[in-house]
C-alpha cells in the first residue's frame, strides 16, 4: 500500500497515512475511533520530502497493515512547528473537510492582486489561530508578520485565509452586517473603522480564535507561507461549488 505524507494545519501537525486524501479526511474529521468531529484542513505533501527536524523514515517503517489487512490510517510524526520546516515545494493540493468527513481537493493556482482600498479580515490558521483586520492586502500582510515584521512578534511562516466581509470592506461604519456569521460583530466594525492607512495597518480582533471557519466566508482562496515563499490556493467560486461540488457544498453549509 501506498504512504501518504500529510501536512495538517487543523490542528498543525504532520501525519504519515495509508489512507487516500479523501479517505484520511473523512477519517480525520469524523472518526469514531478518536471520538472527534470538526472541520479539517490539510495538504499533501511530496513522500519523498525529507527535514532533519522530523523523523520520517522512522514513521514511514511503521505504516504497515493491521493484522486483518487493514491500512494503518495515521503515524503523528510531529505536532509542534511543523510548518515552519516545511518545503513549499513540496506542498501538492489542500484538501478542504467538512464536519461531515466530505473532502474537495484544491490545486495551486495564482494569486492576482487586486486594486482596490477594501479592508480585510484574515483567519491565521497555522501557527497560531487569530482573526486580524488589515488595510493591507495578502501578500504585504504576510510579509508584515514574516520577512519585513512590522512589529514585535515575527513567524516564520503562515497560513491563513482571507474571509468576506460585505459591505463592512468598504464601509465599516455605515455597511450593514447582511448575513456575515462572525460572532461580536460590533466589536468587528470597530476594529475595522480604527485601521488607518499610514499609521494603523492591522488590528487584532480576536487573540483566541478557533481555527475553523466557514468555508462560503472564503474570499479568494487560502494563503501557506514559509519564509519568502508563500502559495495560493484559490478557491472554486458558489457558483461552482453548487454545480460541479454539490454533495461537498452541501455538508460544508449545513
Amino acid at each position: 500500500m501506498t504512504v501518504h505524507l500529510y501536512l495538517s494545519l487543523i490542528p498543525e501537525a504532520l501525519v504519515a497515512s495509508m489512507l487516500s486524501p479523501e479517505e484520511f479526511g473523512s477519517y480525520y474529521a469524523v472518526s469514531h475511533n478518536m471520538k472527534v468531529r470538526g472541520q479539517a484542513l490539510f495538504l499533501e505533501v511530496d513522500p519523498d520530502f525529507r527535514h532533519e527536524f522530523f523523523p520520517i523514515e522512522e514513521a514511514y517503517a511503521k505504516c504497515v497493515p493491521h493484522e486483518d489487512g487493514a491500512p494503518k490510517a495515521s503515524v503523528y510524526i510531529s505536532g509542534y512547528r511543523v510548518l515552519e520546516h516545511m518545503d513549499v515545494k513540496a506542498l501538492q493540493k489542500l484538501y478542504l473537510v467538512s464536519s461531515y468527513g466530505m473532502v474537495l481537493g484544491l490545486d495551486a493556482g495564482e494569486f492576482v492582486p487586486e486594486k482596490s482600498d477594501e479592508l480585510h479580515l484574515y483567519q491565521e490558521i497555522a501557527p497560531v489561530s487569530r482573526m486580524v483586520v488589515s488595510n493591507l492586502p495578502p501578500r504585504t500582510f504576510y510579509e508584515s508578520i514574516t520577512i519585513k515584521p512590522t512589529k514585535f512578534i515575527k513567524f516564520p511562516a503562515m497560513a491563513f485565509v482571507d474571509l468576506e466581509l460585505g459591505e463592512l470592506a468598504t464601509d465599516p461604519e455605515r455597511g450593514r452586517i447582511g448575513n456575515l456569521p462572525y460572532r461580536n460583530i460590533e466589536h468587528l466594525r470597530d476594529c475595522l473603522m480604527s485601521l488607518k492607512p499610514d499609521t494603523k495597518a492591522t488590528k487584532m480582533v480576536d487573540r483566541l480564535q478557533s481555527a475553523e471557519f466557514p468555508y462560503r466566508m472564503v474570499r479568494k482562496g487560502f494563503h501557506i507561507g514559509v519564509g519568502p515563499d508563500l502559495m495560493f490556493y484559490p478557491m472554486p467560486s458558489q457558483e461552482d461549488l453548487r454545480d460541479k461540488y454539490y454533495r461537498w457544498w452541501r455538508s460544508a453549509t449545513r
